[in-house]
């Protein structure tokens, strides 16, 4: 067989950004259910770092592909698949080896990008936004009226979550970490944005008249406690992420005495089915479309400078998302 070769960002060992190189590769066989994608955008996220230094499991043997997240178009079409032609715009949230010029797109995983939103735009947004979309329909089904803190508002998360929890009528307290990120938080529309810094349990307890919020949006772990602290009795923490270190033991008791409630949540626990996938998209794509979720302006890099990208990411120096261009 005559293979065919694509440039692609690859490691060997784990270790800091350096161990990144851009070689020649060879392309992917698509099987019988997969669908050959021409990149176009990439996104860059916290979990490509994490799996590059070695913390996170990788199958297989290196060279290793980094990368899950994306845009492009159809170039080749495996034998089983129905209803997608190449020269079709797509893209996809959980798809391994996306750090490439070509990659191997299962059917299953596959999501259709209608032409109102580009291949920057959908690699910007897939993984954060239908993060944020599943935790404000279903972790809490955020209401008319509802009050919601948000924790690290000015990250890429958190700025949909301000966004989407204001569409649906709510209003937003926001926390974050210095000046520049109250502005950013303030920007996309939170009703109050406090620094961690601030007395902020004693400011949203002011804020909400003693009573506290109706949800927490709980991504930094550390802060659990104080996430419970300012919650109305009834109300609920959504726990998403550790950014800021593992969260203390909850006493179940507590959450009896107080009838709180407090739920997990996992984007791969709901991207179950292509029609998961399909559905929540469309929905997070047509509120781009009406101008009521606002993707920032991402940062680009180059796919052969993923060295600086990664470097860049992991100074905590962006507010926006940073792809990579093949």
């Amino acid at each position: 067989m005559r293979y065919l070769y694509m440039k692609a960002l690859v490691f060997n060992t784990f270790g800091g950004p350096e161990v990144l190189e851009y070689c020649e590769v060879k392309d992917p066989v698509i099987g019988p259910d997969e669908i050959l994608v021409r990149m176009k955008a990439i996104g860059l996220n916290f979990a490509d770092i994490y799996r590059r230094k070695g913390n996170y499991h990788l199958a297989g043997e290196p060279p290793y592909i980094l990368g899950y997240e994306g845009a492009g178009i159809v170039e080749k079409v495996g034998a089983e698949v129905q209803g997608i032609s190449s020269g079709d715009r797509i893209a996809f949230a959980d798809v391994p080896y996306a750090n490439a010029e070509l990659v191997a797109v299962p059917y299953e995983k596959l999501i259709p990008l209608p032409e109102s939103v580009s291949f920057k735009e959908a690699a910007s947004i897939l993984l954060q936004g239908l993060t944020a979309h599943y935790l404000t329909r279903d972790s809490y089904a955020v209401k008319n009226n509802d009050v919601v803190l948000v924790h690290a508002a000015a990250g890429g998360v958190g700025q949909l979550l301000v966004q989407i929890v204001k569409l649906l009528g709510g209003k937003v307290i926001g926390l974050t970490s210095s000046k520049e990120k109250v502005e950013a938080a303030k920007k996309v529309g939170a009703d109050l944005v406090l620094q961690y810094t601030d007395d902020w349990k004693q400011k949203v307890l002011e804020e909400t008249n003693g009573k506290g919020v109706d949800v927490v949006y709980e991504s930094i772990g550390s802060t659990l406690m104080d996430s419970f602290a300012v919650t109305r009795i009834g109300g609920t923490v959504v726990f998403y992420g550790m950014a800021g270190g593992d969260p203390a033991p909850v006493d179940p008791r507590m959450l009896m005495d107080t009838s709180k409630t407090l739920t997990g949540g996992d984007l791969w626990n709901v991207l179950t089915s292509r029609e998961e996938r399909v559905t929540r998209s469309k929905e997070l794509f047509r509120w781009i479309e009406e101008g009521k979720v606002k993707v920032s302006e991402p940062t680009t890099f180059a796919l052969r400078d993923g060295q600086e990208a990664h470097r860049f990411l992991e100074s905590r120096k962006s507010t926006g998302k940073i792809l990579l261009l093949p």
